[in-house]
């Protein structure tokens, strides 16, 4: 069946497509499609994972049409950059 595996990082993005076997696993899938290989800082025992922006966990089955993806970890806090930003603001005008 097919499905696509998407990673990206600043500057470079990155979906694969790829056959896989009926009942194949989300980990299996990320390992056949080659991406740990492409880019080695992708720890996959730390990862996030999702189908379509739902996370997932590695064991979570694919079904055919699925785009797995790959989230890098957040550098910033959401919530504290938006203070900061609303702050700057605060003090600009």
């Amino acid at each position: 069946m097919k499905i696509e595996v998407a990673y990206a990082k600043p500057g470079e993005q990155v979906l694969l497509a790829l056959d896989v076997l009926e009942g194949s696993t989300a980990e299996q899938a990320i390992r056949q499609s080659g991406i740990l290989e492409r880019f080695p800082e992708i720890d996959l025992e730390q990862a996030k994972i999702g189908i379509y922006s739902k996370p997932c966990k590695l064991d979570q089955p694919v079904k055919s049409g699925d785009r797995l993806e790959i989230y890098r970890p957040l550098i910033a806090d959401p919530k504290e950059a938006r203070r900061n930003r609303a702050a700057k603001k605060g003090e600009a005008g």
